[in-house]
């Protein structure tokens, strides 16, 4: 059942995915006692309100971090000592959010409207989207991307809100019901997945395609043996780009052409994390892998967190962050996969990748807690 709070496009859909593997009811690996080796100390914590059934992601833009909640409210943190400096009440309920660049932060409501706040937390413009929306907003270079469950991106203005360009993907007959990810590379382009086990960069200035590729291909017979879609936010290291598809490959790309320099089955909807030398993803069952960076090379594989249902990994220092659905983050030692640390953040689901930010990890979990953590 654990593709449950991710879903698909229709709730037979769900049945069918939530049925296809084993019957049996997939307990979590229980926690094996450690003496933690890396120290997590916490300099805040505060809570947002939840994002219950959403996952909201924080942002980070100008040293401060922008969080909102399902209920409607946008906050602005001081990231260094967690005050509140402005917390403000949308109109309507949200359904993912925010994005920012510091100058401009924009969420969508439930209801299918992007509003967009100034630095002071003022509402300068509203903007119908006409759909559904589970992807963060990237704001940058003067241009908010939103990126529609009905495989729609949409440039608007980031000061005024107005539409400057639309960019249109062939619907596939099946797709996850997710928030498929961003990533802003430079003020230029975004890099996002697509259905069929694919990816590409679009141009902020015109939404235009520059470069598209695929890391899998749809493999079996019925619709959800195909399902083969790039979901999670790709992963930038030293102009190496990662992605992973679900029911497809692990591989990495050249950022410039997107030409793939190598692939590896795999299946997951979680994303990956690099370092110079590795790249780290959890597959659908949690077990933790590293592959090395240049050629694809297994290093090693952790099953310690099976079916704990870890999310979007953080390759930091020494270590691997992963949160899990009970509240808990692991740091996995990235050389050797060894469990070197654990911290229970919150009793609910840790909903997104932690963030390393000015010398600080945040933590945001799905119940609304988020907190920033000193490694020591």
């Amino acid at each position: 059942m654990r593709l449950l709070r991710w879903g698909a496009i229709a709730s037979l859909s769900i049945a069918l995915i939530a049925c296809s593997g084993s019957s049996k009811v997939r307990k979590p690996a229980e926690l094996v006692n450690i003496t933690n080796q890396v120290e997590l100390a916490e300099v805040w914590s505060t809570s947002v309100g939840s994002s219950v059934p959403a996952n909201f992601r924080p942002v980070v833009a100008d040293d401060h971090l922008f969080a909102a909640s399902a209920r409607g409210t946008l906050s602005k943190l001081n990231i260094q000592t967690g005050r509140v400096v402005w917390e403000v009440s949308v109109p309507e309920k949200l359904s993912i959010g925010p994005g920012s660049d510091g100058k401009i932060t924009v969420v969508v409501s439930s209801e299918g409207n992007a509003y967009g706040y100034d630095e002071s937390g003022k509402n300068i413009w509203k903007h119908l989207i006409g759909s559904e929306v589970l992807s963060d907003p990237i704001v940058a270079a003067g241009v908010v991307v939103i990126r529609t469950l009905d495989h729609r991106f949409i440039g608007l203005d980031a000061s005024t809100g107005k539409r400057r360009w639309i960019y249109q993907r062939q619907q596939s007959p099946l797709s996850l019901r997710v928030g498929y990810g961003m990533l802003l590379v430079g003020n230029d382009a975004v890099v996002t997945g697509f259905a069929g086990g694919r990816f590409g960069a679009l141009a902020l200035s015109n939404g235009g395609l520059i470069w598209e590729s695929a890391v899998s291909f749809p493999k079996g017979f019925s619709e959800i043996e195909r399902l083969n879609d790039v979901t999670s936010r790709p992963s930038l290291e030293e102009g190496r780009l990662c992605v992973v598809s679900y029911q497809g490959k692990i591989g990495c790309a050249e950022l410039r052409t997107g030409n793939l320099a190598w692939s590896k089955d795999f299946s997951s909807y979680t994303g990956t994390t690099q370092s110079t030398e590795f790249v780290f993803a959890a597959n659908e069952k949690s077990h933790v892998y590293a592959y090395r960076a240049s050629d694809g090379v297994q290093v090693w594989e952790n099953t310690q967190l099976t079916w704990r249902d870890v999310g979007e990994p953080l390759a930091v220092g020494k270590v691997v962050l992963m949160g899990d659905k009970q509240g808990y983050v692991h740091l996995l030692n990235q050389n050797s996969g060894q469990l070197v640390s654990r911290i229970r953040h919150d009793s609910s689901p840790v909903s997104a990748a932690p963030i390393a930010a000015g010398g600080v990890i945040i933590i945001a979990s799905q119940g609304g807690k988020i907190a920033a953590y000193r490694p020591r």
